[in-house]
């Protein structure tokens, strides 16, 4: 495994979280902009992870939601690093559902998002790779 494959590995980000009545719609299901909010949340910490640079979103991919994420479940918020590029790279964010009182899990929601390393001026700036 090459250095770059090594800082990908260690950036990879997991959140659990559990879906409280106050995160839910009026379906009693998990509101898509408080999925949206956590998911940018993970693909921050991971370009930060990786990069260990001031980074910022600036776009988001397709994002489907697949599942509903009913209230008193279990969610897993998994972030990896998909590609990098001179001053950007992407991460693919990945929502899993569980049952709390059961064994399993299942994909729910999975999207991409774009982060931009930026300089003290707030202008981007080169992703340090090594």
């Amino acid at each position: 495994m090459n250095k770059i494959e090594e800082k990908i590995k260690k950036a990879e980000t997991r959140i659990f979280k559990a879906v409280f009545p106050n995160t839910v719609n009026h379906y009693d299901t998990l509101f898509g902009g408080t999925a949206m909010h956590m998911m940018d949340e993970v693909a921050f910490i991971a370009a930060t992870r990786f990069s260990r640079q001031r980074m910022v979103t600036v776009s988001s991919d397709k994002i489907d939601f697949t599942v509903p994420i009913p209230a008193g479940t279990i969610v897993e918020l998994v972030g990896h690093i998909i590609h990098i590029g001179n001053t950007s790279l992407k991460v693919q964010v990945d929502i899993f559902i569980e049952q709390m009182y059961e064994e399993g899990r299942e994909k729910a929601i999975s999207g991409t998002f774009t982060l931009v390393a930026i300089d003290e001026d707030k202008k981007p700036t080169k992703i340090l790779k090594e």
